[in-house]
């Protein structure tokens, strides 16, 4: 499938057709045909950075939305033991309801939010304390 974009190179833009083939990039500019070879990819950079970001949330225990929303509902109570994975609450943002799920296995010691509340992006919602640390 070829695509159409806009690139810039030295200040210039150009109009040119995209269309990935074999793994290399067959570019058109006016009449003249290249091939690119990109090392490493699509998304290797984007993959780092999500890994970096999920390895960070699985250290912590606390919850909270990236963007702002409405809880439809919380499927845990203080003081109740959830494992990794489990569905904590239901979020719906840009009308769509996301369940989301425990970062980590432990005790819910906090509950910040109630259903039909709004939420504002990065307010901590939930906080789970890892198991490891109520055995101390």
């Amino acid at each position: 499938m070829t695509k159409k974009r806009k690139v810039k190179v030295d200040g210039e833009e150009f109009d040119v057709e995209l269309e990935k083939v074999d793994g290399v990039w067959a570019v058109t500019v006016g009449s003249k045909k290249f091939t690119i070879e990109v090392s490493g990819g699509k998304g290797d950079r984007e993959g780092a950075r999500k890994r970096k970001r999920s390895g960070r949330s699985k250290r912590s225990g606390t919850i909270s939305s990236t963007i702002p929303g409405k809880i439809v509902s919380i499927a845990v109570e203080l003081g109740v033991s959830v494992s990794e994975g489990d569905v904590v609450m239901v979020l719906e943002a840009m009308k769509m309801q996301n369940e989301i799920h425990a970062p980590l296995s432990g005790i819910v010691s906090q509950i910040n939010c109630q259903p039909g509340e709004s939420v504002e992006a990065n307010a901590p919602l939930i906080v789970i304390e890892p198991e490891e640390d109520k055995s101390e």
